[in-house]
């Protein structure tokens, strides 16, 4: 006679279904300044955001008339990384242009 196994299941036979859940995400914002050409933010957002000539001009208009402009919603680790290589490549072309995230709600 064989010995009973213990059950990988638990005592019960049962799995335990754990929810998982989705990531937050984060709003990535272009922010206006009096000195970042508008064609500049056009080709960050297309550039960095992947945005189409259409949409990128309508969030730059966004940005020009508002103030601020939503580029994306992403997770946490890539808006960072998003708002890095903005600063980056506005440094390089000597434009304040200033981009942050924060959390969507």
């Amino acid at each position: 006679m064989a010995a009973k196994a213990a059950s990988p299941l638990g005592e019960t036979g049962t799995i335990s279904k754990e929810k998982v859940q989705e990531p937050p995400l984060y709003r990535v914002l272009l922010h206006n300044d009096d000195y970042t050409t508008m064609e500049f933010v056009i080709m960050i957002l297309e550039r960095v955001f992947e945005k189409n000539n259409d949409e990128a001009t309508r969030i730059m208009l966004n940005v020009h008339y508002e103030g601020v402009g939503l580029a994306g919603l992403y997770t946490r680790e890539i808006a960072e990384t998003k708002v890095a290589v903005v600063h980056r490549l506005a440094r390089k072309s000597q434009f304040p242009l200033r981009c942050s995230f924060e959390r969507d709600t």
